[in-house]
């Protein structure tokens, strides 16, 4: 525990750095333009589709004469944006990690290991394709996790547990294997999941909820169209900050990590050999003596 507080405060600490600020706006200038792209392309195309299946549903017809009878029939018009924009926002989370992962991630280990562990030795244990690969393939089964646990979220409380849950083990499987690439060897690596793998899904789990809170500016963007562009890169810089802050964090606890498992392990190689003291058996008293007297009667020796 005291690691994983350590580690977080010195992240935080770590946000307000120059340099932490300035490698933020290059992943912010990038989702911008993709998102705002992407907006300006198929924003009414995916409005109407989604009115179009509201207006054929029973259930939403008897929801919004619900809501007419309350006085709240105007929430209507703003439903369709709040799908879309809720349908849009896990690709936007996964994209960003991605982003964040590919160009942030390293110069934020490289921060890390330059302030705090310079004689720490880099062993190489993973090359940039092999975290490519591995972020990869994490993501991919985050997305068929999401997708087979969406009729889940029907049920009250699991749509705030299995999500940031979700988010919560790909962050930590992308992060914390980018923060130990470049130290750590394979063997190393795969020793520290083992030992910290609860603190480190436990960082996971925090930064999937914080990377939640977000989705609040999404969903005023479509309550406040007038200031939806100004709202959206102001939910992607976030989104931007609190990956970078994860960055740090398991930075900060991966290369802690490994150095105090190669500090056990040089203690345990030069802790000296003791070897056992020789034993000498003594024969008991009462035994009869071996050695050897001629018998009278026998006959005397040549």
């Amino acid at each position: 525990m005291k690691l994983l507080f350590d580690s977080f405060w010195r992240a935080l600490a770590y946000c307000l750095h120059p340099r932490v600020i300035a490698l933020s706006i290059l992943p912010l200038l990038m989702m911008m333009g993709l998102s705002l792209g992407l907006g300006y392309l198929y924003w009414d195309l995916a409005l109407d589709w989604v009115r179009q299946l509201i207006d054929a549903s029973s259930l939403i017809d008897t929801v919004s004469g619900w809501l007419q009878s309350l006085g709240l029939g105007g929430l209507k018009s703003v439903l369709a944006p709040l799908i879309v924009i809720f349908a849009v926002t896990p690709l936007i989370v996964v994209v960003s990690l991605l982003v964040v992962a590919l160009l942030m991630a390293p110069a934020l280990t490289a921060l890390v290991a330059e302030k705090r562990f310079p004689t720490l030795e880099r062993k190489r244990g993973s090359s940039f394709f092999a975290s490519l690969m591995w972020s990869l393939l994490a993501t991919v089964s985050a997305l068929l996790a999401l997708l087979v646990s969406v009729p889940l979220w029907l049920i009250p409380p699991l749509i705030l547990i299995l999500p940031p849950l979700i988010w919560g083990w790909l962050t930590y499987r992308v992060m914390a294997f980018d923060a130990l690439a470049d130290h750590a060897s394979g063997e190393e690596r795969r020793e520290i999941f083992r030992r910290h793998r609860l603190a480190l899904l436990g960082i996971g789990l925090f930064c999937g909820y914080l990377g939640a809170a977000p989705s609040l500016i999404w969903a005023s963007g479509a309550l406040l169209a007038a200031a939806f562009v100004v709202l959206v890169p102001l939910a992607i810089w976030i989104y931007t900050l609190v990956f970078a802050l994860s960055s740090l964090w398991f930075a900060h606890y991966c290369l802690a990590a490994l150095q105090a498992l190669r500090a056990e392990r040089a203690s345990a190689a030069a802790a000296p050999v003791s070897t056992p003291a020789p034993v000498l058996v003594h024969p008991p008293a009462n035994l009869p003596s071996l050695t050897y007297e001629p018998d009278a009667h026998s006959p005397p020796a040549a």
